[in-house]
């Protein structure tokens, strides 16, 4: 079964950016965290009139955003999700960002106090072809989906998708809504039904704060 995405349009956007794009509502405040060069952005404001701002600390990053009309801010997510008053925001968007992040707990509490909902996607590291690769290598896996050496990668930690479910547990936040998916070649994906933290190689979550 095909994962939902946007229908008609969209293609320029990576997998999970376009399940992102087709959670958001027509007109709705996004704030973009870690928003690279803004195509998420630029396909909100262009198909569903919405207000994005996003958060981006590669200079030339921005510098592409700005070239397309996007509010964007050059920084650090940490340092400036604090300057942000409680609720500007309907959703806050960190698209394979969390396992980068020093403090993800932290930075989920700021995104749920600034954003009604938060959208967190990320790779499965205990998905089946990562498991077996360890179990037949004995080597830390390098797939698509972590495609880094261990000592040039950028993720700082890893986790399943049923670490993240117990993850909302202790935290605490509230998961409305999710889907597992594995991405194809051509850009394509579907969604994983059956067992989807062993065979689902991504998870995409929308979430809020329990208060």
């Amino acid at each position: 079964m095909a994962a939902e995405h946007c229908a008609g349009d969209g293609h320029e956007l990576r997998f999970d950016l376009r399940v992102v794009a087709s959670w958001i509502k027509p007109g709705s405040r996004v704030l973009d965290l870690g928003c690279a060069d803004g195509k998420l952005l630029r396909f909100l404001r262009d198909t569903r009139e919405v207000s994005g701002l996003g958060i981006e600390h590669d200079e030339d990053e921005v510098v592409s955003c700005i070239a397309q009309g996007l509010s964007v801010i050059h920084g650090d997510i940490n340092k400036e999700l604090p300057g942000f008053p409680d609720k500007a925001f309907d959703y806050v968007v960190v698209s394979q960002t969390l396992q980068q992040a020093f403090e993800p707990t932290v930075l989920l509490q700021q995104m749920l106090r600034v954003g009604r909902r938060g959208i967190v996607s990320f790779p499965n590291f205990c998905c089946l072809p990562v498991r077996l690769q360890m179990a037949f290598s004995g080597h830390v896996p390098v797939t698509p989906e972590l495609p880094y050496q261990w000592y040039n990668t950028p993720n700082i930690r890893v986790l399943s998708l049923e670490d993240f479910r117990a993850y909302s547990r202790a935290v605490p936040f509230s998961i409305i809504r999710s889907l597992a998916v594995n991405p194809s070649g051509d850009g394509s994906m579907r969604e994983v039904r059956f067992w989807p933290n062993l065979l689902a190689s991504y998870g995409i979550f929308m979430i809020r704060d329990r208060s």
